[in-house]
């Protein structure tokens, strides 16, 4: 049922294309009345996943089919504005948040109750403890196996994600090394703590982590590939775990090509293992992963850094991605849609 003629806007992938703004069209809807399971979520603040975008633009993420036109975006966060019948534990002006594909990008998500949580409040940093919060515990603690007081490096440590996994690693009593490029992203990552900044751009990682750890990384969590994979692997302790969770060097959809030895011969003499980080295979856990998170925050042991480039609106959302995939953002990429 429509709803007095009210209308929301929405991004939809129309066409597949080599960037997220050519595949992109800014659509208006109308708003209408949630029906039997449902909830009309007016959504306040969306997450950006700019090497996620870009792929799907191109139609190269092999676990999801898209059909064309098609919503896109994953995180939002928002209030409940109209709840359908036969639906139990949400009220209106309820904080949920959503980590679905197609709920997103959208001023207004018209879905089942079912693919909303509940959360303390709508706001930018709970939005990142349930996205990018939840996929940083998972794959320190759950995938990477860290234990208290290991060795840990970090790819992109100033990102949305890398800045998480620095003070969960250290929460743990870990000593940590953040790669980075820049200085002003180094000088984020000693405020939060780090021991190490290495800075990619004028520093050789292999060289730095040969002459200072020589005892080698427990834990490595990359998701950059390239020379930095190849230089944590080179450098992983006895029974070490190299954990990957991207790997943004390649979005241009043509890996490096290289020739060496067999990842065997990295791997067996040491023990080590590489292991892949998918969230979304994990679902089971992200309850129990929010809630430790929820109250670590509160407890103020760890802060959400949000990128300081403005963004505003749905129409915002293309250059937010662009903004995201230039390598000069810190923290977490957000745009307010209020």
């Amino acid at each position: 049922m429509l709803e007095d003629e009210a209308t929301y806007q929405a991004l939809q992938i129309v066409e597949f294309a080599p960037t997220f703004r050519e595949s992109s069209k800014l659509i208006t809807l109308p708003v209408v009345t949630p029906g039997p399971g449902e909830l009309r979520v007016r959504n306040r603040i969306c997450g950006i996943n700019g090497i996620f975008d870009t792929q799907i633009a191109r139609n190269a993420v092999d676990y999801i089919t898209i059909p064309l036109p098609s919503f896109c975006g994953v995180e939002a966060i928002g209030t409940v504005e109209a709840v359908g019948p036969d639906v139990e534990g949400f009220a209106v002006g309820d904080p949920v948040a959503t980590t679905r594909f197609g709920r997103g990008y959208r001023e207004i998500s018209i879905a089942p109750a079912t693919e909303f949580v509940p959360v303390p409040a709508a706001t930018a940093d709970i939005l990142t403890l349930v996205t990018t919060g939840v996929s940083a515990l998972l794959a320190l603690e759950h995938i990477g196996e860290v234990r208290d007081g290991d060795t840990v490096a970090i790819s992109a440590a100033a990102g949305g994600l890398g800045h998480l996994l620095v003070q969960l690693a250290l929460l743990r009593g870990c000593t940590v090394i953040g790669v980075c490029g820049g200085g002003r992203k180094g000088e984020m990552l000693k405020r939060l703590g780090v021991h190490r900044v290495i800075d990619y751009r004028t520093e050789d990682l292999d060289a730095v982590l040969r002459a200072e750890y020589p005892k080698g990384l427990n834990v490595a969590l990359d998701s950059v590939s390239g020379g930095i994979f190849d230089a944590f692997l080179a450098n992983m302790a006895p029974h070490g775990r190299l954990v990957v969770s991207g790997a943004a060097q390649d979005l241009d959809g043509k890996p490096e090509i290289v020739s060496a030895p067999r990842i065997a011969h990295s791997i067996y003499y040491k023990g080590v293992s590489v292991r892949g980080f998918m969230n979304g295979l994990l679902t089971d856990l992200w309850p129990a992963a929010r809630e430790r998170l929820f109250a670590l925050y509160e407890a103020g042991k760890i802060e959400v850094v949000r990128d300081d480039k403005p963004f505003q609106g749905i129409g915002d959302i293309p250059d937010a991605v662009e903004w995201l995939l230039s390598g000069r953002s810190m923290g977490k990429v957000l745009v307010d849609l209020d």
